[in-house]
């Protein structure tokens, strides 16, 4: 999830710094739409629209996007395979 730390740039914003963060993770972590989010948000209690959550995930999304691709780890040349079987004529290696 976003880091509610940097209460910085979440100022301004009618809601707490947590409820905009998840609403952003649920955005990018799991295929729903906005109106999915919002229903989530309201079987929680908070009342916000899905116009509100696209214009969090407007401003918010490429800080989240940013995160996600820097503690990503770099792909290698190295595969581990698990229990290759490899069936010629009559043997198999």
């Amino acid at each position: 999830m976003i880091k509610a730390k940097h209460s910085g740039v979440f100022t301004g914003h009618r809601f707490p710094p947590e409820i905009i963060a998840y609403a952003v993770w649920c955005c990018f972590r799991f295929p729903l739409s906005l109106r999915d989010v919002e229903d989530l948000l309201a079987a929680r209690g908070i009342v916000v629209s899905f116009e509100t959550i696209r214009k969090w995930v407007g401003k918010f999304g490429t800080k989240y996007a940013a995160s996600i691709s820097r503690d990503r780890p770099a792909p290698s040349d190295k595969w581990h395979l698990d229990e290759v079987v490899i069936p010629t004529l009559f043997r198999s290696f």
